[in-house]
């Protein structure tokens, strides 16, 4: 029994770890099925939703904005090599995280990760779709939050599993909240961030032409606010790329 336990860990972490190391992959999946089910839905079935789609598309950046707020707060408030987007490197932790969001949450990025994509899934305009999104990124983000924490025990040791204990891994909890320990940093957040703000535009403007295009039997642009967030959007990403990638204004020391 306690072999065939230990194999079923290991099977977990093993996972975790693949799907880590590939995590960027899962958002581009979730673009592509729903785009197909949002064609779908439009070309071939009735619609009979009560709620105008300009509805379900505030809500969709509320939600979204929610999401990268929570990124935001987390990424801006932790140190360097913690928090990060390690997709080569793999696991990577200089220090533990405990302070400040940590103190409410053990995994606050991929919370934020969660309400960022459930706003795209409510652009679907589909309910199976967002019930199905929700099961799929538990199944896979469960596997990824049990390897990280696997490391995080073996490299921290008791200093982790007692952070653990009282800290809640998905659903926040404000008991223990602790402010955090490093001021908050502009620089960092624009440098881990700042694809974010673009990436919720850039979806919005896609669903919503894509819908608007359908509707007039052509391919078609709407002029208005989205098309207009989105441009600024992308105008205010390019600026950012180009100055982080040809200037030291970002820079920070241990963050």
């Amino acid at each position: 029994i306690i072999s065939n336990k230990m194999a079923l860990q290991e099977e977990f972490e093993s996972q975790g770890n693949f799907l880590f190391r590939y995590r960027g992959n899962l958002p581009l999946i979730i673009v592509f099925v729903g785009i197909f089910v949002f064609v779908f839905d439009k070309l071939y079935s009735a619609d009979g939703s009560c709620v105008p789609y300009s509805v379900i598309e505030y809500c969709s950046l509320a939600v979204s904005l929610l999401g990268l707020g929570i990124r935001i707060y987390t990424v801006g408030h932790t140190p360097a090599n913690t928090s990060g987007r390690n997709t080569k490197q793999g696991q990577l932790a200089d220090e533990l995280n405990s302070s400040g969001i940590y103190s409410c949450v053990r995994h606050p990025l991929y919370l934020g990760n969660f309400f960022m994509w459930l706003g795209a899934a409510l652009l679907i305009a589909n309910a199976w779709f967002v019930v199905v999104f929700i099961l799929v990124y538990w199944v896979y983000y469960e596997r990824i939050m049990y390897a990280e924490e696997q490391f995080l025990r073996g490299k921290f040791g008791t200093v982790y599993t007692d952070w653990a204990a009282h800290t809640p891994a998905f659903i926040p909890s404000f008991k223990h909240f602790k402010r955090p320990e490093y001021d908050f940093s502009v620089k960092k957040v624009i440098k881990k961030e700042k694809n974010g703000l673009l990436a919720i535009f850039v979806l919005l403007f896609v669903f919503h032409n894509l819908g608007y295009s359908i509707e007039n039997s052509q391919i078609k642009l709407d002029i208005d606010w989205i098309f207009i967030c989105t441009v600024v959007s992308l105008v205010l990403y390019l600026i950012l790329k180009v100055l982080k990638h040809n200037t030291k204004l970002f820079d920070e020391t241990g963050r």
